[in-house]
């Protein structure tokens, strides 16, 4: 089941047996709920910077944490960061929810709306691949309730 609530996802991370976020491929965690993970959760930092800087076969893939509570994922959901444009690119994401589902069925999962943040995806089409994939999950969406 899929369910949406507002939130503060980082103060709420201890309800769920993983939280997953949406990350580049170049190991920066620098903005937006990335660099909140990355303060309040430095193993998750950890397990990116294991990873090459740049590497294009990241896209799609995940990375996370182990012996933590909560599990926490770096879904790299997109190459590049930035402002400029739309970042998120759909097939990561479908591939990243895929691989949630295999490595992570039937935990208590928890995100945010990913890649409708600063990567600049649209939420419906985000939502609409997440709905297809992870349908007989256990998912909660927080939306940032924040400023």
């Amino acid at each position: 089941m899929i369910r949406e609530i507002t939130g503060d996802l980082i103060l709420q991370a201890q309800d769920f047996d993983v939280i997953v976020h949406g990350a580049n491929c170049f190991c920066t965690m620098g903005s937006g709920i990335a660099r909140q993970i990355r303060q309040t959760f430095p193993e998750a930092f950890e397990v990116d910077q294991q990873t090459t800087k740049g590497d294009r076969d990241k896209l799609g893939t995940l990375t996370f944490t182990q012996n933590t509570h909560p599990i926490v994922v770096n879904a790299y959901t997109q190459y590049r960061y930035g402002r400029d444009k739309m970042h998120c690119d759909y097939e990561a994401v479908k591939s990243c929810m895929q691989a949630l589902k295999q490595q992570f069925s039937g935990k208590k999962i928890g995100m945010p709306l990913i890649g409708a943040g600063l990567a600049g995806g649209d939420w419906e089409i985000i939502f609409s691949i997440i709905q297809e994939e992870l349908a007989d999950e256990d998912v909660t969406i927080v939306k940032w309730e924040g400023k």
